[in-house]
């Protein structure tokens, strides 16, 4: 075997022998990132039901089965629904020929009244009584006393009705609901009658309570009345106290005001004397103005004839006297005339002026006497007046108690009509519209509404099982689990194998899915780190059978094919996966000796890809793993060797993978899809850590679309008859 390995001229050379890690571990300050919190979001949802959908479709089966053998096992139910209108009352405004309604408010508080008192017990036991439902034994049975059974038909009553609360207007619908159509109809119409039944009876006694309290009332306030009537007469009779009717309808007035036959009579005395005073006072004027302005009007009226006919002559006498002379006989005759005139004209206004005079002066003299006669006569009423007043204070008294009485005995009065009025019989605010009818058929059990009540329940439980169970298996499946979950980055996503060719025949074609996805893989590894691919790589998982041997060779195979000279290392020294060609070479007794590694390495299949198996199965694989040796056989192997890879064992359980971390430095983590827990995985990524090994990133292997349920196979390290199939890379021939 040549042990003179080429390596292909693209800048990576063997690492010195002194460091193992130099130009190949340095990390690109990634790192590990801190775990998220995992949401349920829609992609997170949508996954759950792909992957759980038989579980989910299980479910909504079930519910709708339940549903077909809840219709079948519930007993048909019938309705019977009947309307009532509720009119709020109205009130009559006193005085005016006009109606006044309650507000909007009001009446709606009216109507939530009515629709509460619908629902009361006591109509419904009302309704059982009226209809002797108490004697029926489909409703009420047949054992206990009459009070039992009518308890019973009440209950019946009150859990059928249903009763719809109006959003608007004052209709209201009920309904009530029996195993008999007849029984329903009739309970429905029993309810109304007994609803308006029970109103106007309750209206009737509280109106008839209320004028049984107003009957004492008007007794008590008439007796009262009469009391102090009794009282008010017998004190003005003894005080000689006499008042005229007024206009009011009480019959009485006080004397203070001015209602009394004193008062009555100063009033009409001081309206005479008034009168008296202006009498006299006109009279006197008229005198003095006669006395002082001589001849008046009066006499001018008199004697306006005669001064007529003296003018006449005078003016003859003018007119002649220019032809004639004064002692012209006929001129003497008119002068004669002339003065005889004048002289019967002063005559008549001497006559005029006396009577006149005198009749002036008796008005006078007989209005002051009447003035004065008057103001004796009031002057004497006056201090009867007065004395009147200081008597009427308890007068007073007593007819305000008269007027106090009566006033409340009229409001009491008509308060009483008022409620006799009301208190009518046909007068109840609740009318039936629509009355019920037998139904023609039962709404109980609705088929169409229970299968799809069951498959909506199936399908919610379906899914919250599905939520459930995803939950509390808790694995890694996809690629944002890893990142999430575990806060390493994923490299890969290697896809489940279907069919049944083999693995290693998979791997020699490129174009097959698994080949494509290691492809991928080994690509992403050359961004791992600040040289590309890392030189040495240990390949583990968490538990066993997740692939890491698998993947360890793939990813070997991959650069292998791409022109480095790759070993491929079976660390896994307690169940090696890679066969070679005898137990006596490998990394087994590499460990307990110090020959040199290419004694022990052998050629595949795979060009450029070289082998160091495990060799025998050691005792004690930790205490082997634990010296230094493996340090230096992979510093041996890198100057052979452009890139070595290490297939480790699980981390869970054992301390080999931590030991080889530790030495190779670079690790690739491998979890199987929905397989793996992520506490599990977490505490496995926890222990590399502490070895001080670099986590490049993580790898999914065995993905599907639908992560499913995987068997978990006991997995026992040292079971030599274990019949696990193994990778086989090497022909076996025995040697001649």
């Amino acid at each position: 075997m040549n042990r003179d390995l080429a390596f292909p001229a693209d800048g990576r050379l063997p690492a010195a022998p002194g460091d193992l890690r130099a130009g190949a571990a340095q990390p690109r300050g990634q790192g590990r990132m801190a775990p998220q919190t995992s949401q349920l979001d829609v992609s997170t949802v949508l996954r759950i039901v792909k992957e759980w959908r038989w579980l989910i479709l299980a479910a909504m089966v079930l519910g709708i089965a339940g549903g077909i053998i809840a219709t079948m096992l519930t007993t048909p139910l019938y309705r019977a629904s009947a309307t009532l209108e509720i009119n709020p009352p109205r009130f009559e405004v006193v005085g005016e020929n006009k109606d006044m309604q309650d507000s909007g408010q009001q009446s709606w508080d009216f109507v939530a009244t009515q629709i509460g008192l619908l629902k009361s017990r006591a109509v419904a036991e009302r309704a059982a009584q009226d209809l002797n439902l108490a004697a029926n034994p489909a409703v009420a049975g047949t054992t206990g006393t009459l009070d039992e059974r009518l308890q019973r038909a009440t209950g019946v009553v009150a859990g059928s009705l249903d009763v719809a609360t109006p959003k608007e207007g004052t209709l209201v619908n009920y309904s009530v609901t029996s195993p008999d159509p007849n029984l329903a109809a009739v309970i429905a119409n029993g309810i109304a009658d007994s609803f308006i039944n029970s109103g106007l009876q309750r209206r009737y006694e509280s109106s008839a309570y209320a004028r049984q309290f107003l009957q004492r009332q008007i007794s008590k306030t008439r007796a009262d009345l009469e009391q102090s009537e009794k009282q008010l007469a017998a004190y003005a009779q003894a005080e000689g106290i006499i008042t005229l009717q007024s206009g009011s309808s009480n019959g009485g007035g006080s004397p203070e005001a001015g209602n009394s036959l004193q008062g009555e009579s100063l009033q009409a005395l001081n309206e005479a004397l008034a009168t008296a005073t202006a009498r006299r006072v006109a009279a006197e004027g008229a005198y003095r103005a006669a006395a002082a302005s001589g001849p008046t009007s009066d006499v001018n009226t008199s004697t306006q004839g005669l001064r007529q006919a003296r003018a006449a002559l005078e003016a003859e006498y003018s007119e002649k006297r220019t032809e004639l002379q004064p002692d012209h006989p006929e001129m003497v005759s008119l002068r004669s005339r002339i003065d005889a005139l004048g002289q019967q004209i002063s005559r008549e206004s001497a006559q005029v002026t006396s009577g006149r005079s005198n009749t002036l002066a008796q008005e006078y003299r007989a209005a002051a006497a009447a003035e004065r006669a008057l103001q004796s006569r009031v002057s004497g009423l006056k201090g009867e007046v007065l004395n009147l007043r200081g008597r009427s204070v308890r007068y007073a008294i007593l007819q305000r108690e008269v007027d106090t009485n009566r006033s409340l005995y009229d409001a009491l009065l008509g308060r009483y009509k008022e409620i006799g009025v009301a208190g009518g019989v046909g007068t109840s605010p609740v009318s039936v519209v629509d009355r019920a009818v037998v139904p023609g058929g039962p709404f109980k059990p609705n088929l169409p509404i229970n299968l799809l009540a069951g498959l909506g329940i199936g399908l919610i439980l379906g899914l919250a099982g599905a939520v459930g169970l995803d939950l509390l298996r808790d694995t890694i499946r996809t690629r944002d689990d890893m990142r999430n979950k575990l806060g390493i980055a994923c490299l890969g996503q290697i896809p489940k194998r279907v069919g049944k060719s083999e693995f290693v025949e998979e791997l020699k074609d490129p174009g097959s899915p698994i080949s494509e996805a290691y492809s991928s893989t080994a690509a992403a590894l050359r961004f791992t780190t600040e040289h590309g691919a890392p030189r040495t790589l240990m390949v583990t998982s968490t538990s066993p059978s997740e692939g890491k041997s698998s993947s360890a060779l793939s990813l070997a195979q991959n650069f292998a094919r791409r022109g480095l000279a790759v070993l491929l290392i079976d660390a896994d020294l307690r169940k090696p996966a890679f066969r070679g060609p005898s137990e006596d070479v490998g990394l087994t007794k590499l460990l307990t000796n110090d020959e040199t590694i290419l004694g022990h390495i052998s050629p595949t299949q795979f060009e450029n890809l070289s082998l160091l198996p495990c060799g025998t199965i050691p005792p004690n694989p930790a205490d082997l793993l634990s010296t230094g040796r493996l340090g230096a056989l992979l510093e041996e192997a890198l100057m052979h060797f452009q890139m070595v890879i290490v297939d480790s064992p699980p981390v869970m359980g054992l301390a080999d993978a931590s030991l080889i971390a530790h030495a190779t430095h670079n690790v690739l983590f491998v979890v199987e899809s929905g397989r793996t827990r992520t506490r599990q995985a977490s505490e496995a990524l926890n222990g590399l850590e502490a070895s001080g090994a670099h986590l490049l990133g993580g790898l999914l292997t065995k993905a599907t679309e639908t992560s499913g349920h995987y068997s978990y196979y006991n997995y026992r390290y040292g079971d030599l008859d274990d019949k696990r199939e193994r990778i086989a890379l090497i022909p076996y021939h025995q040697e001649s």
